[in-house]
Formats: C-alpha cells, structure tokens, sequence
C-alpha cells in the first residue's frame, strides 16, 4: 500500500503527511464508514505535536465535507481513543500521532466502532476510494447535510474510571513511590491523575508539552534520567510512555531497565495462577527471545507469534481465543480492558503484580533467562525488496547453519532496516552482527 504503514498512515508533517493528504484521507476513511453508519458521528484525538493542530483541522474539514459529525477531544492516549469510541458509540474514531517518533513526524490512525484497529484488507479500501477522484468528489454534501464538529473536553473522566477499573478493588498504591516519565506526550495529563488517585506517591519526569519536545531525550525510547531518577527517590518502580502512551517501559527499583519479553512472561504466568489468563497460552512476535518460549513451556503454556505490530498481536490474540500478548517493544494488550497496547493498563498490572506477590521488582519481573540477542537499526535511503538484494540468501543461510536466529525487515514507519540476531553463543552472534550491518549498509546505501 502506498499510503498506510505497518500503523497508519505515517509521515512528516508538512512535506508527505500534508493537511491536503489529511482532508482526503478523511473523507476516503469517511465514505468507507458511511456504509456501515450507525450514529454519523467520528471521534478524533491526538497527542501534543504542534502539526496535531493542522492535521486535526483537515481531518474535521475532510469528514464534515461528506456528511460526518465530528466529536474533537483533544491530547489523549491512542488506547483512550480506541475505549471511548466505542463507549459514545460512534462509527469510527481517529487518532493523530506519529507514536514514538520525534515531533516531525506525525500520523493517522484509524479504529471501527468497537474500537479495534482496522484490518489491512480495510485499509486497502480506504487507500483505494482515497485515489478515485469520481467516488470523492461525488461523497461531498451542501447545505444542511454538512457535518458539524463540536470539542469536548470532559471525556478522559471516561478514561480514568475505565483505567481504575482494570485495577483489583482490593488493593491500593498507598505506600508505593513512582517515578512517571509521559514523553511530553498524550498520557501527560491521564498517568500522573490515576496512580495519584489510586494511593500513590507520584514523581513525574516530562509532562511540559510544547508541541516540539514530545519523545525528546525522554520517555520509552530514552530510560536513562528515569533510571538515575528512579534510585535518586528510592522508587519502587520507573514507567515510562511513549508519545501516545500506548507503550510502556519499566524500570525495577534498581534503575535498571526491565526487559519486554520477561514483562510479558512475567504478567502472562501473574494472570494465569491469578485465573484471568483465558486461552492456553500467551501471543508475542516473531521477535520475542526463544527464552520467553522456554519459560511458557514450562508453565504449562503456549507461546503464538505473530508478525510484528500490535495490530497482528491482537488478531492473532483473537484467533487464539487469548486475552493477554504483546510486543518486547513494550506494546502489551490486556483484551479484557483495552483493545490496542495501553502503557497506563499494563503498568496497572504491574503493580498489581508487584502487591500479590509482595516482591520487588527486581525479582518478580525477571523471571527467566534470556538467550543473548541483539537488535540493530540501520538507516536506509530507499526500501529495495529484500528478495532484490544480491547475496543475502546466502547470508542467511549461513546464520541458520551457524545455528543463529534472525530476523531482517524494514520498519512500517521510518527509513529504517531492522536486524535481529539471536544465538546462546554471543561473542559469535556480535561477530555476525557486525558482517550483517556492513553488508547490509554497502548494499541499501551505496
């Protein structure tokens, strides 16, 4: 597809995501909900990047153009979005973020009315009526059938109480001390509100958005002040969002950084002898470390694997019947309360995790060994299809004989080939690392 990634539509804003490519994407995504209306209205949110404000102006021109109402709620978490669309029963909701990128970037996200994330086959759809000028121009309304669109401002109450519930009616954060990193993002507001409201004592790191520092130097791709600021105040535990809060990083009381793949055995084996755990086992990606394999065996349970994105997490989450997976990215989906990765739900959790067993997190979130593995972004200047690329067969090959496991794809969302090496022989896993990169960098940049 050329508009739609592996999350959206994603881009500069400005120069790809434009506010003429947001109106007509609008009013593409529009006309593909009009077919199945129920109430003509579509939730729009965004996080705290200033290009938020062009993109969420065309975005209401472009639906209101074709018939649409429009509910504006303003900065709130993308798992936010995809929960109160469905509860004020709209067709449709839109969330503008470019996630964890910096606050160039920006993007497009799309939900149903029951708040799950489109299927690629209806993304196809939508790329294809956004091309056929005819079906556009057709789709557009005059006088009294033009949409109106109204701003609300009350709904993350909606939230919280939803983010409470998720949270066992028998135990308190009274006591438990916690430092907050929100990225300057959309969970600025909403994270320090419901751990304050709960018991805790709240530190929070970053939640002075200026619509340019969101993501910068901070939040889940940047641990290091929140994990000096973690032992600083003695904390109990680091959480760290992303810039639409949808993912989440944790750091034990040490102020070290608590490894994804053990985050999901250590909540998927919680839930289970805690009796919420539905289905046999749990769902992670292709990129999950084989340890985290070994751990569920051991447990009684399954590890699935999708391919990357929390969007094929959960389908497979539901082909599965299983209510618990996520990505070692820090995306983990917890189906009974969210329907997208929720940062604020697992770090819940967490803590939750941390109260019944009366352990640290130091010791209750590592709760196996992980096979050395290693994951290296290397910046491209164009996509050439992996398949074009001449001898990488037969590097692969030579990984599999040298019994290493890897995984080389392109990222959904930036200029970016990602390689992933795994093998219970590091030295020897770093020493291929180091061919695979200079291989891969003559071959994607000369």
């Amino acid at each position: 597809m050329k508009l739609f990634g592996t999350d959206g539509v994603r881009g500069e804003a400005g120069t790809f995501l434009t506010a003429e490519l947001a109106m007509r994407v609008a009013m593409a995504a529009g006309i593909y909900f009009k077919a199945h209306s129920k109430t003509n209205k579509i939730l729009v949110g965004k996080d705290t990047r200033r290009s938020g404000y062009m993109i969420e102006n065309a975005i209401v021109s472009g639906l209101t153009a074709i018939g649409y109402d429009v509910i504006q709620i303003g900065p709130m978490p993308t798992p936010a979005i995809a929960y109160i669309t469905e509860n004020m029963r709209c067709d449709a909701g839109i969330m503008i973020s470019a996630s964890h990128n910096s606050f160039e970037d920006n993007g497009i996200k799309f939900f149903d009315g029951n708040g799950d994330k489109l299927s690629n086959n209806a993304e196809r759809e939508i790329e294809k009526i956004y091309f056929n000028n005819e079906l556009i121009q057709d789709a557009q309304v005059s006088g009294k059938n033009i949409g109106k669109a109204k701003r609300i401002d009350d709904v993350i109450g909606r939230y919280i109480v939803q983010l409470k519930n998720s949270f066992p009616m028998d135990l308190s954060l009274k006591n438990i001390r916690i430092v907050l990193d929100t990225a300057n993002g959309a969970g600025y507001v909403v994270g320090p509100t419901v751990l304050e409201e709960l018991g805790a004592e709240v530190i929070v790191l970053h939640n002075t958005p200026d619509g340019f520092n969101i993501n910068n130097g901070c939040g889940a791709l940047h641990t290091k002040e929140l994990c000096e600021n973690v032992v600083k105040y003695r904390a109990d535990l680091g959480i760290a969002l992303d810039g639409d809060a949808d993912r989440v990083v944790i750091v034990d009381e040490n102020g070290e950084v608590v490894d994804g793949d053990q985050l999901l055995g250590a909540l998927g084996v919680y839930m289970k002898e805690s009796g919420t755990l539905k289905g046999d086992g749990i769902v992670s990606t292709v990129m999950s470390n084989k340890g985290l394999d070994d751990f569920m065996a051991e447990k009684g349970l399954k590890l699935f694997r999708s391919d990357v994105g929390d969007k094929n997490v959960l389908e497979l989450m539901k082909k599965e019947k299983i209510n618990f997976g996520g990505e070692q990215s820090g995306h983990v989906i917890i189906s009974d309360f969210a329907k997208t990765g929720d940062g604020l739900v697992s770090s819940l959790q967490v803590l939750a995790l941390l109260l019944k067993t009366k352990q640290k997190a130091s010791v209750a979130l590592r709760p196996f060994k992980l096979y050395p593995q290693k994951l290296v972004n290397i910046n491209v200047k164009v996509k050439k299809p992996l398949q074009d690329i001449e001898g990488l067969d037969e590097k692969l090959k030579e990984l599999d004989a040298q019994e290493i496991y890897h995984l080389v794809r392109y990222s959904g969302t930036e200029n970016k080939l990602r390689v992933l090496l795994e093998s219970k022989d590091a030295k020897k896993m770093n020493l291929y690392m180091q061919n695979m990169v200079q291989f891969f960098q003559k071959a994607l940049n000369a």
